[in-house]
C-alpha cells in the first residue's frame, strides 16, 4: 500500500532532482523512498561492526596499559 506526502524544497533543487531522475530512468519517488529506506536500514558507522572487531573486543582487558605505552610503542617502531 502506498501513501502521499508532500515534501518542501528549494526550487532549484526540485528541477535539478527532475532532471537526475529523468536522466536514470527513474522517478523522484523512487529516489526519495530508496533514501529513506537506506536511512532507515543503515547502522550509523560508529555502531557498524564485524567479524574481526567483535573477535578483539576485550583482547587486552587483562593488561594495564596506558597512553604513554602507546607512544612508546609507536617511537620504538617508527623512531
Amino acid at each position: 500500500m502506498t501513501s502521499k506526502i508532500t515534501l518542501y524544497s528549494e526550487s532549484e533543487l526540485i528541477k535539478e532532482i527532475k532532471v537526475y531522475a529523468k536522466k536514470h530512468n527513474t522517478s523522484v519517488s523512487k529516489i526519495v523512498n530508496t533514501f529513506f529506506k537506506n536511512l532507515l536500514h543503515t547502522q550509523p558507522p560508529s555502531q557498524k561492526k564485524s567479524k574481526i572487531t567483535d573477535s578483539l573486543i576485550g583482547i587486552i582487558k587483562s593488561k594495564s596499559l596506558d597512553e604513554g605505552d602507546y607512544k612508546n610503542y609507536l617511537a620504538d617502531k617508527y623512531l
